[in-house]
């Protein structure tokens, strides 16, 4: 008898983004595979983050440590562009660090996620604009053909990553919708272990929505019908948080919009 949760694995960028982001999956999951540690020139911070990581109560978790490239502030999210590793990086010294994390993310994603049908990950547009989202989903994509997965991922979007996801919502093809419900108790219950270990990296007021949306993406040469993202409805992220008042209300369409450098595969 084929063993269901086995067969899908849930990779995210960082400890607590399982939570924020693809709670509607981790109980389906059999892998659950955080790719990136210690955070760049902040100690104090990482330490808690290995803490928190080896308190989780998950089943299946892979950490993977790699170490943050610490990209911060060092993209360009008036203009967006992405590359083959990720997005364009506006630093030198950043850029380098973070392609080298590419490759790397290739290798260990490689041996992580073999023999896995399904992947559940970040969006391409990096939920709210976060380099790293970004770069996982990039790698989970670029292997997606070779190991023969499907991937899954959600529709949060954030100011940042509004202009990149309008330049791709005609571009990304998706197969299948799923309209599901966050797994609140579990994120809630994360988030608080998160908190008490001093490793929580987003806003402490976040609320989870009643539902969200996935997509499904099959591997080239499936013959399932193909779909655009425009006119989509995504959930902003500035919506989603009890204090302070939220500036919009969480549920957008996604319009389409120009993104001259979307031409690598979404």
């Amino acid at each position: 008898m084929t063993d269901v949760r086995a067969a899908a694995a849930l990779v995210v960028a960082h400890p607590d983004d399982e939570a924020l982001w693809l709670s509607s999956a981790i109980a389906a999951a059999g892998r659950i595979i955080l790719c990136f540690g210690d955070l760049h020139d902040r100690p104090k911070t990482s330490s808690a983050r290995r803490a928190t990581v080896a308190a989780l109560p998950l089943d299946g978790v892979v950490n993977l440590e790699l170490p943050e490239s610490g990209v911060k502030y060092a993209v360009d999210w008036a203009r967006p562009q992405l590359t083959a590793t990720g997005i364009a990086i506006t630093d030198a010294l950043v850029r380098a660090r973070y392609e080298s994390n590419y490759a790397r993310l290739l290798t260990a994603l490689r041996a992580a996620l073999a023999g896995v049908a399904v992947v559940y990950t970040h969006n391409p547009w990096g939920e709210y604009g976060n380099a790293e989202h970004i770069q996982v989903h990039r790698a989970v994509t670029a292997l997606q053909d070779e190991l023969g997965y499907t991937i899954w991922f959600s529709n949060y979007i954030g100011r940042d990553s509004w202009r990149l996801a309008r330049g791709l919502s005609t571009q990304v093809q998706w197969h299948e919708r799923r309209t599901v419900a966050p797994d609140r108790s579990t994120a809630r219950d994360l988030m608080g272990l998160y908190k008490r270990h001093g490793a929580w990296t987003w806003n402490a007021t976040h609320r989870w929505p009643r539902h969200e949306t996935l997509y499904g993406v099959s591997p080239h040469g499936s013959y399932e019908p193909r779909y655009s993202l425009a006119g989509e409805w995504v959930l902003d992220v500035a919506g989603l948080r009890w204090w302070p008042p939220p500036l919009r209300p969480a549920r957008r369409r996604l319009t389409p919009g120009t993104q001259a450098s979307a031409g690598v595969r979404a």
